[in-house]
């Protein structure tokens, strides 16, 4: 299977088909309204706004599994990032992103890229000691360890990049730039 064959539940209750995305740049990432990376909206709607137009799509697709940081109905969450970072790229329905409810879609994200940690400083360290105390094991698999994770796909629908929320947006935007 490949990126193109499957889609994501938009808030309306359609269906967004990732084929309609072929030959562009995406950026696939959990979000949440009230975390502590929710300041990541800032960053991805300056990105949305420099390389829209070149063939770049950002699919946000809050979720509440991670202590419960994306509360609220999907029209709440559409208003907060509207009102608070003037989001033009469109918020998917709330979702699941690991376990047996977990989108077939991050499903596939996972299988073609894995876990590699955090990286280095005060916020991997801060994430590392907060998941090992919930799973010793959480460096051994491939889950969605937070929100704000990030995929990168290619225009040629491969998945070649994750990021996790600790990575500064900086280089995730320096990277978006190099591809583009």
């Amino acid at each position: 299977m490949s990126i193109y064959d499957y889609s994501v539940p938009k808030a309306d209750g359609s269906e967004l088909s990732l084929a309609l995305n072929k030959g562009k740049v995406m950026l696939i990432v959990n979000t949440a309204t009230g975390c502590g990376f929710t300041p990541h909206y800032e960053s991805l709607e300056k990105m949305y706004e420099q390389y829209h137009d070149k063939g770049f799509e950002i699919i946000d697709v809050p979720c509440n599994q991670f202590m419960g940081q994306a509360p609220g109905t999907d029209e709440e969450i559409h208003q907060f990032c509207t009102l608070k970072y003037n989001t033009k790229f469109e918020q998917m329905k709330k979702s699941d992103v690991n376990g047996e409810n977990a989108l077939p879609l991050f499903e596939y994200l996972k299988s073609q890229q894995g876990f590699e940690g955090f990286g280095k400083g005060p916020k991997a360290l801060a994430m590392g000691a907060m998941l090992k105390t919930r799973d010793s094991n959480y460096k051994k698999n491939p889950d969605i360890k937070w929100n704000f994770t990030k995929f990168v796909v290619d225009r040629q629908g491969n998945v070649i990049k994750r990021f996790e929320p600790t990575v500064s947006m900086d280089k995730v935007e320096k990277y978006i730039a190099e591809i583009m």
